[in-house]
């Protein structure tokens, strides 16, 4: 009865158009003081040691790094690297894209501000070149839902801080499944390129190849940084966070000078602003996790499930099914803040890895961000193309539908997400 009662208030409350955050603490108060009999002590307690986590100092930080290539020239370096590289094969602005998104994933740690570091700068050079405005649309909107699965990943630090697994481990998670769907997306982009002869570049030579690695190598360089370190325990993922910061900031205004130190207090604005919002949403969804654990309600869905029978291969259907609709109407932070709580103790009750449970929650929450009516994605790639929603569902709907399959295979196929992490005894 409980459950249903927390449920419908949250739900009513998005409803009214309330941002999530609101709606999650109104929820929370409104449930303490009308239909349980919790001390507020022990919730204010909560709140304090919820929030205490080192972990949760990493957003802001991979949020500043991450506006500070955004705003420093660094995406345009990664797409000449991507075009010399790639940019002859059939497509090839569409697939310098791709590897584009993929490069500047693994710097950011963000999908909205992927799709516009590199869809700003490729969009306009696409259509100039002849490719359908669509075409070019279609192949941002959903190679820049990878900024949340190659790691450093804002959202794998947000489920690490609602379920207690290992950052670390869940950024080598993320290595193989980011580079396999990198490469199912641009396998897309390939077929239908060369199925309506789509343009090509001419082959850059290997002097052409080397210039442009030479110039964007200061912005590859902080992936070698932030993994290596982390691997290697040079540091953890949180201090791996303050050093991206501060190499994206010298890299930015000292070495590519794109970005003078006048520009550094708007994008400090920026990125705090950013921070401020990430981390209300994570204090309400931290007494939101409490009320749901006093109630006892993920346990009482785990008992229900084992008592009836249903098994790993169907929980897990369900939760892809929950988590594809969340992303109608809920950006990532808010999806993993709210659901992972519930979620993960049935998960963990069924025999399935908090690694890999986490993977697939990424996964699904890519998916949710280039699918309609609310994708987080489509509203960017919306801004950058002036094309409407409606027209970009139907411009994204062949790398979509590659999504959802590999979606498909990153649940079922555990090993896609473990080995890498097994292997370097992360896990």
């Amino acid at each position: 009865m409980n459950a249903a009662i927390i449920f419908i208030l949250l739900l009513a409350l998005m409803l009214t158009g309330m941002p999530i955050s609101i709606s999650l603490g109104l929820t929370v108060l409104t449930f303490l003081f009308g239909f349980t009999e919790v001390p507020l002590e022990s919730v204010a307690l909560k709140l304090f040691t919820g929030i205490e986590k080192f972990e949760i100092m990493a957003i802001p930080f991979f949020i500043l790094a991450g506006n500070f290539l955004t705003h420093g020239g660094v995406a345009r370096r990664m797409i000449n690297f991507a075009s010399s590289m790639v940019g002859h094969w059939y497509g090839g602005l569409g697939l310098s894209g791709v590897v584009g998104c993929a490069l500047f994933a693994a710097v950011s740690g963000s999908s909205p501000a992927t799709v516009v570091a590199i869809g700003s700068i490729l969009l306009p050079a696409m259509v100039k070149a002849g490719f359908p405005k669509s075409f070019g649309a279609g192949v941002i909107t959903t190679s820049g839902a990878l900024g949340i699965l190659i790691p450093p990943s804002i959202v794998m630090v947000m489920y690490s801080v609602a379920t207690n697994t290992s950052v670390g481990a869940l950024f080598m998670a993320g290595v193989i499944p980011g580079l396999a769907l990198a490469a199912t997306l641009g396998g897309v982009t390939w077929y239908r390129a060369r199925k309506y002869n789509y343009p090509r570049l001419p082959k850059a030579s290997w002097g052409e190849r080397w210039s442009t690695f030479k110039a964007s190598v200061w912005g590859l360089l902080l992936i070698v940084i932030v993994m290596g370190g982390i691997y290697s325990g040079m540091f953890t993922p949180t201090e791996a966070a303050a050093v991206s910061a501060v190499y994206a900031f010298i890299v930015a205004v000292f070495i590519y000078k794109d970005m003078g130190l006048k520009d550094v207090p708007k994008v400090l604005l920026n990125s705090a602003n950013m921070s401020a919002m990430l981390l209300y949403i994570i204090t309400n969804a931290v007494l939101f996790s409490f009320i749901m654990t006093n109630e006892n309600i993920p346990q009482a869905l785990a008992d229900w499930m084992l008592g009836n029978g249903l098994g790993m291969v169907t929980f897990l259907l369900a939760v892809n099914v929950i988590l594809l609709l969340a992303g109608n109407f809920m950006e990532p932070s808010s999806i993993v803040l709210i659901f992972a709580p519930i979620l993960f103790p049935v998960a963990m009750k069924l025999g399935i890895d908090p690694v890999h449970f986490g993977i697939i929650m990424v996964v699904n929450m890519e998916v949710g961000m280039c699918h309609p009516p609310v994708g987080l994605n489509l509203y960017v790639a919306s801004g950058i193309t002036k094309m409407g929603i409606t027209e970009l569902t139907v411009a994204v709907w062949p790398w979509l539908l590659s999504m959802l399959a590999f979606l498909g295979l990153v649940t079922y196929w555990p090993a896609m997400s473990t080995w890498f992490p097994r292997m370097l005894g992360m896990m």
